[in-house]
């Protein structure tokens, strides 16, 4: 057997079915190729987040599917984006000291990743996405809260009684949209939705790619709300992250346009939904500029200004478009104080 010198070699020879997930940006699948070049540092990590590699695994046994193990992992990335080599070889000698091989066979209770400093607990929203997710993978049946989310969607109940959803449902619900006309259902009230549940729905929708009719009533809610201009910033912000992975790219990139136009453009929470979800849209040069203006005149200040630019030029493929915009000669002098900011701290 081949000595075990990744979290992948030990997963493969413990004799269970594992998948992998990022956890940092949004929940999403990572395939396990993806994952072994990066543990060899043969690949920057795809999705890093504040300069880490979050990452959820679930495992469970091919015999007996009921029988999982759910972990939550960070790992430091290097300047490069590479994981560093040290913290690996660490954690699974910490993990191999734990549970040996006998992976699947811990006392009911019994928390292998206890004190281990490379765990983390998501937070409850992606908690929620994550057993959504992982409920279809191993065919287990929805959360009692479903129905009920189901219930309000169809006009059932009162849209004033949010307050008795359940997190687990609407994420369900937003897992499954292609099941039982759950798409249509939200996008045919989407625009009646109060804000308190829009933001719920919205929060498991930046999980998921959106069929285009969503994202359309996705996008004209944003653009009401920009016309009233009478919500919260985090409204818009929610709403920004619900479209991120729409198939409409065009679509997505003049919501953010119109966004960074409004007094919301600035706000802090709309800046930092649209560079850690929307960060691929930022390759193209014109929305990139604005979103630089935009983020120099934040009201956080520096401070705010150098944590989204280190986070945005972390993510591979993002430098080249980032530093071109900080480049432009017709840059605000604004921008160029900030830049100036930026790298007189970096230094």
């Amino acid at each position: 057997m081949q000595p075990i010198q990744t979290l992948t070699d030990f997963l493969s020879n413990a004799n269970v079915s594992f998948r992998l997930f990022d956890m940092g940006r949004r929940v999403s699948k990572l395939s396990t190729e993806e994952f072994r070049r990066f543990e060899q540092a043969q690949t920057p990590y795809p999705l890093p987040f504040l300069q880490q590699a979050w990452i959820g695994v679930l495992l469970w046994s091919p015999k007996q599917k009921q029988q999982q193990i759910i972990w939550f992992l960070k790992l430091p990335l290097d300047e490069q984006g590479l994981l560093v080599q040290a913290a690996r070889d660490d954690f699974l000698h910490r993990l191999a000291r734990c549970v040996g091989d006998q992976l699947l066979e811990q006392n009911e209770g019994e928390d292998p990743l206890k004190d281990n400093p490379f765990a983390f607990t998501p937070d409850q929203e992606k908690m929620a996405a994550f057993h959504a997710k992982a409920a279809q993978i191993l065919h287990q049946p929805h959360s009692v809260f479903y129905q009920p989310t189901r219930d309000y969607l169809a006009g059932l109940k009162d849209l004033n009684d949010w307050q008795q959803l359940g997190l687990q449902g609407i994420a369900d619900v937003c897992d499954r949209l292609d099941q039982q006309n759950n798409a249509e259902l939200l996008e045919r009230i989407l625009d009646q939705l109060p804000l308190p549940p829009l933001e719920a729905f919205c929060a498991q929708l930046e999980h998921q790619q959106p069929p285009h009719s969503l994202s359309r009533a996705l996008s004209r809610r944003l653009h009401r709300e920009l016309e009233t201009g009478s919500c919260e910033a985090t409204s818009i912000g929610a709403l920004l992250r619900a479209l991120s992975q729409s198939f409409d790219a065009q679509q997505r990139q003049q919501a953010i346009q119109a966004v960074l136009t409004t007094p919301y453009g600035t706000d802090v929470e709309v800046l930092a939904a649209i560079a850690s979800r929307c960060w691929a849209d930022l390759q193209q040069a014109e929305l990139c500029q604005a979103f630089l203006e935009a983020l120099a005149r934040n009201p956080a200040g520096q401070p705010c200004f150098n944590r989204v630019l280190a986070d945005l030029v972390f993510i591979p493929g993002m430098r080249p478009a980032v530093m071109a915009g900080l480049r432009n000669p017709e840059r605000s002098d604004q921008l160029a104080q900030a830049i100036g900011g930026f790298f007189g701290q970096v230094r």
